[in-house]
């Protein structure tokens, strides 16, 4: 089939309320989460000054989001998900709010402040495997991809708007009112949720509070199918290995005299080429060979920070930004459909749990390793083995899973429900 660029498909917006709600309130919530991103790191740099300070925000939010993350796995696939949410976001609600107060306070504690972090973070980590179900649960098999893509561009939305807003926020009234606009959103994501159906796991019996998940399969099933690990293995190669956002103080001191514009420039670049990708991302959520274009995606997000690392000039860093961003919009789209897809309903709360902490988790932790490492070196050093050991690992991963390589998404309108009810028998045995 020949490649054609096509815009971005709408129609899980048009024909389901429940995912437009759902589509609004994420988009509520990644806009506060862009905003809080800028002012913590903004706030540590000013109170640390170092590339190790700011790497930290990377294990502030890592290891809640494993340990969390996890554990939110196994609670979504064994009560109601949406109950999971609602609560998850108040707890976010609740940090969001001790963020704003500390700022008030003018708190000089870097302890107190990542501690605040992780507490959000942990929170949204207990719920993100439950909120990465609705999707499927809520469209059709032939939309899945389509809005995915929708929630992606909404996210990259809130990079480029964000940063920009969160700058104007934190110059006109300072870092508590960066903190309240986070929680503001919050509070609006938490609205979206409680109009959303139940969403129960399938085989699952909740309303009698007696249920429990399934006793086998579990997280097991990634190992027993290599499209799973596979296109989590490609993820995590390349964020955990080229991850750039705490390197991006040090750079812009070094070459760009510390403007803090130019900083805000930096995850504008990589929101612009997200967007972008974005809202042509008909071209590949029609695609059935998903994998492939995973793989491809996710190599040249690291030749691309590779080419960060090289830059001089502000409008070649900001260019091969813009790729990074693109590469990264088309690899998460298709890693998160070919997950959705290929796992059972009744194990997508532990799956999702993975793909969360691999995908959340793995790109902090690849911050801190970036910070650590140019802190012993350069930037640009980070920056520059960072990407290409990314390629290698993403080429080792494509020459060793032919299953992914070859992998193709359904092409008839399946149910998820009747689908996942096969799939679960399958894995079960």
């Amino acid at each position: 089939m020949s490649w054609q660029v096509r815009f971005l498909d709408t129609r899980p917006l048009r024909s389901s309320r429940p995912f437009r709600d759902l589509w609004i309130g994420s988009l509520a919530s990644q806009l506060g989460g862009q905003i809080a991103t800028v002012a913590v790191l903004a706030q540590v740099w000013d109170l640390t000054g170092s590339p190790v300070g700011t790497g930290a925000i990377g294990l502030a939010t890592g290891l809640p989001m494993v340990l969390f993350g996890l554990l939110g796995g196994t609670l979504a696939d064994s009560v109601d998900r949406r109950a999971v949410v609602r609560a998850t976001a108040a707890g976010q609600l609740l940090a969001a709010a001790g963020l704003f107060a500390q700022a008030l306070a003018d708190n000089r504690s870097v302890p107190l402040l990542l501690a605040l972090v992780a507490m959000g973070t942990a929170c949204g980590a207990l719920g993100a495997p439950a909120r990465r179900t609705f999707p499927v649960r809520l469209l059709p098999s032939d939309q899945v991809a389509a809005g995915l893509a929708l929630t992606n561009v909404s996210f990259q939305a809130a990079m480029l708007a964000g940063p920009a807003l969160a700058g104007l926020i934190i110059a006109r009234w300072g870092f508590p009112a960066a903190y309240a606009a986070q929680a503001v959103t919050v509070a609006v994501s938490m609205l979206a949720v409680i109009r959303l159906p139940a969403m129960k796991p399938e085989g699952v019996d909740v309303a009698g509070g007696g249920g429990r998940r399934p006793e086998r399969g579990g997280w097991g099933i990634i190992l027993r199918r290599p499209t799973l690990w596979g296109s989590m293995a490609t993820d995590l190669s390349a964020t955990l290995l080229a991850m750039p956002i705490a390197l991006f103080p040090l750079v812009n001191e070094v070459r760009f005299d510390g403007n803090p514009q130019t900083l805000g420039l930096f995850l504008s670049a990589v929101a612009v080429g997200g967007i972008t990708a974005g809202l042509l991302s008909g071209t590949v959520t029609r695609r059935r060979r998903g994998g492939l274009v995973q793989l491809t995606a996710a190599g040249v997000w690291g030749v691309a920070l590779a080419g960060f690392g090289l830059a001089g000039p502000l409008w070649l860093a900001l260019g091969c930004l813009a790729v990074a961003g693109a590469a990264d919009t088309v690899s998460v789209v298709t890693r998160s459909a070919l997950v959705q897809l290929e796992t059972p309903d009744a194990y997508r709360g532990r799956v999702s749990s993975v793909e969360h902490v691999i995908g959340v988790a793995g790109p902090e932790l690849g911050n801190f390793r970036g910070g650590l490492l140019a802190s012993a070196t350069s930037a640009s050093f980070s920056l520059v083995t960072g990407g290409l050991s990314a390629v290698l690992a993403i080429a080792a991963v494509a020459a060793t899973n032919a299953p992914l390589r070859a992998y193709r998404t359904p092409s008839a309108a399946t149910e998820p429900t009747a689908r996942g009810v096969a799939d679960a028998a399958t894995a079960a045995g």
